[in-house]
């Protein structure tokens, strides 16, 4: 088998890596350029690996590019790649920046489309290549005769200027286009990695939406970060679409008078349930429970039930029962009669009423319940979500079992969560199975 000298990144990315061994190790997802000279190198490659760790994959490490595959030494360090100041990503950063071209008719402003790599004699992968896609032209009236906007050509890399220059940086819409196909937690990653400039950027193109989903997933420092970029009136917007538990830790992290000017912005409902979680301890049922349940009454049928646990929206956790209830059926309730699993609505007739089929054993907790306490009930029942109730018996909201593990797991897992082979280079090897 031959081996190429010569790839464009963009057949490179998807591309499955192997081990001398024939198991895959994972897949190619970007590739790491650095400056040096007249020819930027390219010193390795992104891959995300089993659990979508992305690692670093050193271009040394790479013996064979070929077949529609990648082959390494086997020889792979699984500590989550982390990007230097020094470093360009070419998929993530370098696809879409524009640049100057020069060419016989003069210098024209182009568009990057793909990045041309090569294996030089001493081993050494460089930029030789930059497949272009013509723009306005930059100096010369000749090459609006000759380069019609939108034509493409491959130019070498001596002709080409400014593509490490971050001025003329890949568009946030590129950007959010390449990683389109992420999971919420993975695209969290990826953009908690960016430089706070950058970041910014990011977090304003998305919509309030799937921004919430993302502040969901990061560390409390950069939920702030993100939320203190934005104007008041859009963090108060991502703050209602947040879960509610969710958007009134965020607030508890705020300066108090800044947490109070974006309340006042909020709906007065959604600013009345954040003024309600924010008055328990963090460390606490009420503390932990969302106000957002699902609740019908005792005379709804098992497939209204159904329909409302079906919406994608609703995470598994909180899908997993239906909580009834007499009215009002928002937080807080009147009398809270039960809970439905879900398996039961799915052994029951759809026209029954769900009132027939309570499960009144689940006890309610109660908002000042501590964590510890949560957590023995959750695990002695096999429940994956609680309901809390006041003195009264009113629904106030829910503990899901995702609340739960926010809280016991240590502050900086989400920043660790790829770490857990950290500084252990491994032998890896994973079959496709």
């Amino acid at each position: 088998m031959s081996t190429q000298s010569r790839v464009f990144v963009g057949r490179l990315a998807g591309l499955s890596v192997f081990d001398p061994l024939g198991d895959q190790v994972g897949k190619v997802r970007d590739v790491v350029i650095t400056p040096s000279g007249r020819h930027p190198r390219a010193i390795g490659l992104v891959v995300e690996v089993p659990g979508r760790r992305r690692v670093f994959l050193p271009m040394t490490r790479v013996t064979s590019v070929d077949g529609g595959q990648v082959i390494t030494t086997g020889l792979v360090n699984m500590r989550r790649f982390e990007q230097r100041a020094t470093e360009t990503l070419v998929v993530a950063e370098v696809f879409e920046r524009r640049v100057t071209a020069k060419t016989a008719d003069g210098v024209i402003d182009v568009t990057v489309e793909d990045i041309g790599i090569e294996k030089q004699q001493n081993r050494d992968w460089v930029v030789a290549r930059v497949f272009c896609r013509v723009g306005k032209p930059a100096t010369s009236t000749l090459s609006r005769l000759t380069r019609r906007k939108g034509e493409t050509f491959v130019a070498d890399i001596t002709d080409i200027t400014g593509l490490l220059n971050s001025s003329g940086e890949q568009s946030v819409e590129r950007f959010l286009a390449t990683y389109a196909d992420l999971k919420i937690p993975d695209l969290a990653e990826v953009i908690q990695d960016l430089p706070p400039t950058r970041r910014a950027q990011v977090a304003a193109a998305l919509n309030d939406s799937k921004l919430a989903d993302v502040l969901e997933e990061l560390p409390e420092d950069d939920q702030v970060e993100i939320l203190a970029g934005l104007e008041a009136t859009r963090a108060a917007d991502v703050l209602e679409a947040m879960e509610p538990d969710d958007a009134a830790d965020l607030l508890n992290e705020l300066d108090p008078h800044q947490a109070e000017q974006l309340m006042a912005l909020m709906e007065p409902e959604d600013a009345a349930q954040m003024r309600r979680l924010r008055a328990y301890d963090d460390e606490s049922a009420g503390g932990l429970m969302t106000t957002e349940a699902l609740i019908l009454g005792p005379e709804a049928s098992i497939a209204e039930a159904l329909a409302m646990v079906r919406k994608e929206e609703i995470s598994p956790a909180m899908a997993a029962a239906v909580y009834i209830c007499r009215p009002p059926l928002e937080t807080p309730t009147g009398k809270y009669l039960g809970l439905v699993h879900i398996q039961r609505l799915l052994r029951e007739p759809p026209h029954q009423p769900v009132g027939g089929i309570l499960d009144k054993d689940v006890q309610p907790l109660s908002p000042e319940d501590p964590l510890g306490l949560v957590t023995r009930v959750m695990a002695t029942y096999n429940n994956v979500s609680l309901p809390v109730c006041d003195p009264d018996g009113r629904l106030l909201g829910v503990v899901t079992v995702d609340d739960v593990l926010d809280h016991i797991l240590p502050e900086d897992w989400r920043e660790d969560r790829h770490d857990v082979t950290e500084d252990l280079p491994i032998i890896t090897g994973v079959s496709n199975g």
